[in-house]
């Protein structure tokens, strides 16, 4: 019950039903989920960890707000390892020539899927798509830690993507990184990742606070 509230809270923040600042009280959200409110209380402990909800000075939790530093501390640290994940897929491709490792198709499915959430204008499952297709780049990668460290960015990201446009080109950009990693080359999967999160970097602060320049605050 426990897992359920907190993926149900978790989708709540991320679609923005439970907008940024506002405050959860847990008896309210026990009710709206039709839950006891113990499963509820872990939940949102959990969230809090997770850096989706934020402890009030006296009591209860609100859910985060996103400030400039916060955006800036999470590209600092989402960056290195979205190139390296990278990498390591495009390394995995390039071992198991002649064939191609079952989390290759996977990837290519959460591609497709972006790309017609896009067509179909659907936002928010075209962000899901995104995240997943981001995931999967480093489920195929192989690393565990780098796994394990890139979960604990996942939701954040994901509510960070839900919150700025997706230009064209960008999503262009998943596709040359496809690309790279389905040839098996390292490098070039490596530079395309890097330029896609500068430029996802950018787009942010500029949806978000009006001027791409201010990641360098």
């Amino acid at each position: 019950m426990s897992a359920r509230a907190r993926e149900e809270v978790r989708e709540r923040i991320v679609d923005g039903r439970y907008p940024m600042g506002s405050r959860l009280v847990e008896r309210e959200v026990a009710e709206e989920l039709a839950m006891s409110r113990v499963p509820v209380r872990e939940a949102l402990r959990a969230l809090v960890a997770e850096g989706l909800l934020e402890l009030l000075p006296h009591s209860g939790v609100r859910v985060r707000r996103l400030e400039r530093a916060d955006v800036r501390c999470l590209y600092e640290v989402w960056e290195p390892l979205a190139v390296q994940a990278s990498r390591l897929a495009a390394r995995t491709v390039s071992a198991a020539r002649p064939h191609d490792p079952p989390g290759l198709a996977a990837l290519r499915e959460s591609l497709e899927r972006a790309e017609e959430a896009a067509t179909a204008g659907e936002g928010a499952r075209e962000v899901a798509e995104h995240t997943a297709f981001h995931e999967r780049i480093v489920v195929l990668g192989g690393n565990p830690l780098l796994a394990r460290t890139m979960e604990q960015l996942g939701w954040q990201l994901r509510l960070l993507f839900g919150m700025r446009a997706e230009p064209a080109h960008m999503r262009a950009q998943h596709a040359d990184i496809f690309r790279h990693i389905a040839s098996g080359d390292e490098e070039a999967a490596a530079a395309s990742t890097l330029l896609h999160v500068r430029d996802s970097r950018a787009v942010a602060f500029s949806s978000l606070f009006g001027d791409p320049s201010l990641y360098t605050e």
